[in-house]
C-alpha cells in the first residue's frame, strides 16, 4: 500500500500560498514600524538631552545663611523640572571654598562674600569657575541680635562692650568679617579692615573689655547660640532673623558705611567630571534665580536684589 500526504485541492494550496505572502507582507510592514519607532525614539532622546531634560544631579554649595531660602527655591524648580535633582551642601562660605580647592564636586557656588569667589575665580587646581556665569546675585545687612526679654544693656553696635557675652562667626566667614571690619571702622578694635580674617577673638575681647567671645563655624551656630539663650548678643544677617521673630530681638541694623556692601555671588564651576549636561543644567539654574519669581522668594527672606 502507498500512503500519500494529504495536500488539499489545489485551491486550498492557493489559498496557503497566499496566507504566506501576506504573512511576509504584514512581517515587512512591522518590522519597517519596529525600526521607524526605534529611529524616532533615537531622535527623541536626542532633543531631550538637548533641551535639558535628561536626568541631572546638581551639586549646589550655598552659604548657611542661604539655607531656607534654597531648599524652598529648590523644590519649587524641581516641581517644574523633575529631571533636576539638589543636592545642597550648606556652610560658611569659607568652608565652601576651602572644600572644592580640595577636590570636591561642585556644580554651583553661591557665596555670602566676594571674597570667596574672587579666591576661586583667580584659579585653582581642582577646577574653574565657568566664565560669563558669575552674577552678584544678592544684598543683605548684617544685624546685632538678642534672645527675647534678654534684659541686655546693649542698646547698638556702640556699646556691645556691655554685654556679657557674644555669639561671633570665626575670621573665615564672611558676617564674621563683616563685623570684624564694622569694629575697625567703628574705631572700637584696632586692625586692618582690608584683612579682617588676621583679627582674633582675643584681639576683639581685650579691646571691648574683656567681653567673652562665642566662635562660632558658621552664621547658623550664632543664630542657634542666640535664640536659644547661651549668648547675649551675636552678629547675624537680617536674612537669618526669618523664623526667628519669636526667638530674636534686633538691636540694630548694621549700615553699609560700617560693614563694607554685604554681595551675595553666584556662579557655575567645573572640574575633569563636569558633564556637559550639568553645566548648561547649573546656568539654567541661574538664569532662574534671576527671574522676578525667584527674587519674590528670596524678598521674603529678607534679602534685596544687588542691583
Amino acid at each position: 500500500m502507498i500512503l500519500r500526504r494529504a495536500t488539499g485541492t489545489d485551491k486550498s494550496v492557493k489559498e496557503r500560498k497566499g496566507l504566506k505572502r501576506k504573512f511576509a507582507a504584514y512581517a515587512g510592514l512591522t518590522l519597517g514600524l519596529i525600526l521607524t519607532a526605534g529611529l524616532f525614539a533615537g531622535c527623541g532622546k536626542k532633543d531631550t538631552a538637548e533641551s535639558g531634560n535628561v536626568d541631572v544631579d546638581l551639586s549646589i554649595f550655598a552659604a548657611k545663611s542661604l539655607n531656607s531660602v534654597m531648599d524652598e527655591i529648590c523644590a519649587a524648580y524641581t516641581k517644574e523640572h523633575p529631571n533636576v535633582n539638589f543636592q545642597n551642601n550648606y556652610d560658611s562660605s569659607g568652608t565652601l571654598m576651602a572644600q572644592i580647592k580640595e577636590g570636591a564636586k561642585c556644580n554651583i557656588f553661591f557665596s555670602a562674600g566676594v571674597a570667596q569667589m574672587d579666591e576661586l575665580q583667580n584659579g585653582y587646581e581642582a577646577g574653574s569657575v565657568v566664565d560669563d556665569t558669575r552674577v552678584d546675585l544678592l544684598n543683605n545687612q548684617v544685624c546685632l541680635v538678642t534672645y527675647k526679654n534678654s534684659g541686655t544693656a546693649v542698646t547698638s553696635f556702640a556699646d556691645i562692650s556691655k554685654a556679657k557675652n557674644m555669639a561671633l562667626a570665626d575670621g573665615t566667614v564672611p558676617v564674621g568679617q563683616y563685623t570684624r571690619v564694622a569694629l575697625v571702622n567703628s574705631k572700637m578694635v584696632e586692625g586692618d579692615a582690608s584683612k579682617p580674617q588676621d583679627i582674633s577673638d582675643s584681639d576683639i575681647s581685650k579691646a571691648l573689655g574683656g567681653l567673652e567671645i562665642n566662635s562660632c563655624a558658621n552664621v547658623g551656630a550664632v543664630a542657634s547660640a542666640v535664640a536659644e539663650g547661651a549668648n547675649e548678643i551675636g552678629t547675624v544677617y537680617y536674612s537669618d532673623t526669618f523664623g526667628y521673630e519669636n526667638q530674636l530681638d534686633i538691636i540694630e541694623k548694621l549700615p553699609n558705611s560700617l560693614t563694607g556692601d554685604v554681595i551675595y555671588p553666584i556662579a557655575a564651576l567645573k572640574g575633569d567630571n563636569t558633564t556637559a549636561d550639568e553645566l548648561e543644567a547649573a546656568k539654567e539654574f541661574i538664569a532662574y534665580l534671576q527671574t522676578d519669581e525667584a527674587m519674590s522668594v528670596f524678598e521674603k527672606y529678607h534679602f534685596t536684589v544687588n542691583e
